[in-house]
């Protein structure tokens, strides 16, 4: 399964160019080792003022995740990086919180208000569509024939839509 790292660096003062540059340059260089399956940059130095910056990676298992956190490519970038940061925050996201990529995941009860935006007119969707031409079939392939539908069109189109739309509300 999938493990999610949210990883929040606040850089010091004068050194956003350079700490950037060695970001780009390092989160390449991350994708050598095959357990490595994400990494980008998900807020930037310039939006907020506060010098922080975001960065999700996405490892295929905590097998890998542990690998390469013990690399000597990561143990290199470390050492140079809090050369150029301070307070750096690493946390694993799980369930929703990974659908909302953030580094400072919204409360629990904003994410649950926002799943059910995207998981209500998706599940009329597919009751009026697939259910329409399953309803002859055993309830158990029914279901399970849905519930992967309503995963699929969530992960990949919905709930991207809903937490860009409802971004400014999220982040209150």
């Amino acid at each position: 399964m999938p493990i999610h790292v949210a990883i929040t660096r606040k850089v010091i003062p004068g050194k956003e160019a350079e700490f950037e540059a060695a970001l780009q340059d390092f989160l390449g260089k991350s994708f050598v080792y095959d357990g490595v399956h994400g990494a980008m940059m998900i807020t930037s130095l310039k939006e907020d003022g506060k010098n922080e910056i975001g960065i999700l990676r996405t490892f295929k298992d905590e097998t890998e995740k542990n690998a390469f956190y013990q690399s000597e490519l990561f143990k290199q970038w470390e050492e140079y990086a809090s050369t150029l940061t301070e307070d750096t925050v690493y946390r694993d996201l799980t369930g929703l919180e990974a659908w909302f990529r953030s580094p400072g995941a919204p409360p629990r009860w904003k994410m649950a208000a926002a799943t059910l935006c995207g998981v209500f007119p998706t599940s009329l969707f597919l009751n009026f569509t697939i259910g329409h031409w399953t309803k002859d079939w055993n309830p158990v392939l029914r279901i399970l024939i849905i519930a992967a539908c309503m995963v699929g069109i969530l992960t990949w189109l919905v709930m991207p839509f809903i937490t860009k739309a409802m971004k400014g509300w999220l982040k209150k």
